[in-house]
């Protein structure tokens, strides 16, 4: 793919992310699901109201922002409401959340090119990355958890990107890293879990190199045959991955192999910049990743606490350790959509942000009181915050696989040779594997601890991993000399589109017929 196709194929993506997420946004003239908190905590900022706030502040400066600059443009004011405090256009408190969440995509193929230095793998995950619905959902409406995402994933881009550069520049990168994660932390509490991923996989890599350095000590004894035949493996293994690279061409312009010089050997297999995660000493991480985010996160809350002077720095915090304390258990009785987290990854309990019926799809569009008798719906408006089933499932799968494949590669010399031992370079998908497996597992597993009531959209810094994996599954797939595999690759593709586009009228809350509703809720648990 040249770099034309793929600046092409990205600018598509998110031109299809912006248009999706600005069609029709003004739909419902009324505050839907949590908006009932955010945006009227947004415009009390503006109106300089004092308020108790359950989770840091940054996103509702956000959305105030979004306000104030949305009410100063001269049109997209036909409906307003004052359900915020303030008589308000649904279009001001929401259109800042549909730029923002537009630009998700766009950073996650980002991501996906500097792990790999692959068109095709980044592009991917952009595109699937837009297919999804619960983003979708998210960024129409002025909710917070867009935040976290883009904050948590710029930061994690910027930590690679420093990786990719030295000195100066790579001093410049961990600070705007370090900023980013503090921000995504000022939005919710749950935003450190993308932080805790990026310590995570530099202490793995740090083992990595320990205990390859171990091995070579002797203190785990290899035969010097043995020793010579791994070598002569890596090799082969070597020779022939960078004969595939000279036929299919470098994507990332970065080898210095001349094909023009006769003596020149075959260019060096790709690098990723994970593979430079030991030259970050415990000096910079604390620095750059602890004592940058923990400022950066302090002085969010300033212009909070400057307005509700009730609370002071510490005693804010405590009162929202309690509320989320005493907010309930994972029960159907606290809340009817309450799902722990087990239940995430297959999607057996999404939910409902808004649902409501019509006689017929010539009435006004609902926007309070209790749906109609059964008997007389014919038109069903309902905004389901759920996932592309599809991309879910089979990206389950992918980090499934992936999974697998770090298991495999321990266990198979243990199982023949009986030692354990580390190659002395991981493969780039190997390092690919370990940063989508441990960034996955450091936004899930904090989840199972937590006793209060939790919902399906906590799930969504995860599963933008998920997506990820699932791109480099289909990119290892059509990338294949075998004709089957790149079948499969295209087969997931267009059923993950087609997905999209069959449950796109519950993302977008567009009309339906009560059968219509009822063909895509699959499971009675949708409902």
């Amino acid at each position: 793919m040249t770099k034309k196709w793929f600046r092409i194929g990205i600018v598509g993506v998110f031109l299809m992310s912006l248009a999706l997420r600005f069609w029709g946004l003004e739909r419902f003239n009324t505050l839907v699901f949590d908006e009932v908190y955010f945006a009227k905590f947004g415009n009390n900022y503006l109106t300089h109201t004092p308020f108790f706030n359950a989770h840091p502040p940054l996103s509702q400066y956000m959305i105030g922002i979004g306000i104030w600059i949305g009410s100063h443009i001269p049109f997209w004011h036909d409906t307003v409401n004052g359900l915020t405090g303030s008589l308000r256009s649904p279009w001001t408190y929401r259109w800042f959340n549909a730029l923002t969440g537009s630009f998700i995509p766009v950073v996650v193929a980002a991501i996906a090119y500097q792990l790999s230095y692959r068109r095709s793998f980044a592009l991917l995950a952009g595109f699937f990355t837009a297919c999804d619905g619960i983003f979708l959902v998210e960024s129409r409406y002025a909710l917070s958890n867009i935040y976290i995402i883009i904050f948590g994933l710029l930061g994690q881009w910027f930590l690679l990107l420093a990786l990719d550069n030295q000195n100066q520049r790579r001093s410049f990168w961990l600070v705007i890293a370090g900023i980013n994660f503090g921000a995504s932390v000022g939005t919710k509490w749950n935003g450190l879990w993308f932080l805790f991923g990026a310590y995570l996989i530099w202490i793995t890599a740090w083992l990595i190199q320990e205990i390859h350095s171990f091995s070579n000590s002797k203190l785990i004894s290899i035969s010097p045959s043995l020793r010579e035949a791994e070598v002569q493996e890596s090799r082969g293994l070597g020779r022939m991955s960078r004969e595939a690279e000279v036929q299919g061409g470098r994507e990332s312009g970065v080898s210095t192999y001349s094909p023009s010089s006769p003596s020149s050997p075959l260019p060096p297999s790709p690098q990723t910049p994970l593979q430079n995660l030991t030259q970050l000493n415990v000096f910079q991480m604390f620095f750059y990743l602890g004592i940058i985010p923990a400022f950066i996160y302090s002085i969010i809350w300033i212009p909070h606490l400057q307005l509700d002077k009730r609370y002071g720095f510490i005693a804010v915090h405590q009162e929202i350790l309690k509320f989320h304390l005493h907010l309930g258990g994972n029960s159907s009785d606290v809340h009817p959509y309450c799902a722990a987290w087990y239940k995430w990854p297959l999607m057996t309990r999404p939910m409902a942000y808004y649902y409501q019926t019509a006689g017929s799809i010539n009435e006004p569009l609902p926007v309070m009181g209790p749906p109609l008798p059964s008997y007389a719906v014919k038109v069903v408006y309902d905004v389901h915050a759920m996932g592309n089933p599809f991309l879910w499932w089979f990206g389950m799968a992918a980090m499934l696989f992936l999974m697998g494949m770090l298991v495999s590669q321990v266990m198979i010399p243990w199982v023949k040779e009986k030692r354990f031992s580390v190659p002395a370079t991981l493969s780039v998908d190997t390092w690919i594997a370990l940063y989508l497996v441990i960034n996955y597992a450091a936004n899930l597993l904090p989840w199972v601890k937590v006793t209060r009531c939790v919902f399906i959209y906590h799930y969504m810094c995860a599963v933008v991993f998920v997506f990820l994996a699932i791109a480099w599954f289909v990119d290892q797939c059509l990338r294949s000399y075998y004709q089957q595999l790149r079948a499969v690759g295209v087969s997931i593709s267009f059923m993950i589109l087609i997905a999209f586009i069959f449950w796109m009228p519950v993302y977008l809350g567009l009309p339906l017929s009560p059968d219509g509703y009822k063909l895509r809720m699959w499971f009675n648990s949708w409902i």
